[in-house]
């Protein structure tokens, strides 16, 4: 007992500062990406060619690019014979609306607060059952980090829990399979009102990699009504943990 006391000691502070300062990220992070339309050679597609998800269309004024369906890889910017197409480290990539998610030019608009009764009921305590709807376990691991040490999830009165009739609203992760259908929409009925529905990944939200096939139902959306958006293949903790506070009015919205 008393090593691990010692060790312990020794380990020091292990939860993150976030949100009072900006979190240390690396240079490899595939956060935001963005696209500079004056290098976009005119009638070039490779970038769209080459996307696995047709999350890129290519429009008079430049391409168009759906978060929603990108999985953050790097099949577009290796095509871009101009280098039009960059990731940043910009974690921040939630919203509210499905449409934001779809960027041609402008800034990402992003996830703004519920309104004010809502964040009464869940500003402060918020409960949710997560549902893995045929995931391939990477959004789910991402998910359960946040519950760690280093996140802290409980500091700010979020928690995931075992039953959803104990929840407030559900995380949906994966494509949401044929098979997986029932189940997903039996949790969410056994939630009480008024509840959140939080689409998480590129699966849960357009179907991902498995968009369009015919035993997926491309996300949650076209079954529930979803509140919070975060993209991503998987989205980072810090993703994910940002749109949450920023659903719950817990972050300035214009940064």
């Amino acid at each position: 007992m008393l090593q691990v006391s010692l060790a312990r000691l020794k380990q020091g502070r292990r939860t993150i500062p976030y949100p009072a300062t900006e979190p240390a990220l690396p240079d490899r992070l595939r956060g935001l990406p963005v696209v500079d339309p004056s290098r976009c050679p005119a009638g070039c597609r490779d970038c769209a060619d080459a996307c696995p998800t047709d999350a890129i269309t290519v429009a008079e004024n430049g391409p168009r690019l759906d978060l929603g369906r990108c999985l953050f890889c790097t099949d577009c910017t290796d095509a871009c014979p101009e280098g039009a197409i960059r990731y940043t480290t910009n974690y921040r990539l939630a919203t509210r609306t499905r449409e934001d998610l779809v960027l041609h030019g402008q800034a990402l608009h992003l996830a703004e607060a519920l309104e004010e009764k809502s964040r009464r009921l869940f500003g402060r305590s918020l409960k949710l059952r997560q549902v893995s709807a045929a995931g391939c376990n990477a959004c789910e691991a991402d998910l359960n980090v946040l519950s760690t040490v280093v996140f802290d999830l409980g500091r700010f009165g979020i928690q995931f829990v075992a039953s959803p009739r104990h929840a407030d609203g559900i995380v949906v992760t994966g494509p949401v399979s044929e098979n997986m259908r029932a189940a997903l929409l039996s949790t969410y009925a056994a939630i009480p009102a008024p509840k959140l529905v939080i689409a998480v990944g590129a699966c849960a939200i357009s179907g991902g990699p498995y968009v369009d096939n015919p035993e997926v139902h491309n996300g949650c959306g076209s079954l529930l009504p979803v509140d919070l958006y975060v993209p991503g293949c998987p989205p980072h903790p810090l993703t994910i943990l940002d749109g949450l506070l920023r659903l719950l009015g817990r972050l300035d919205t214009r940064s």
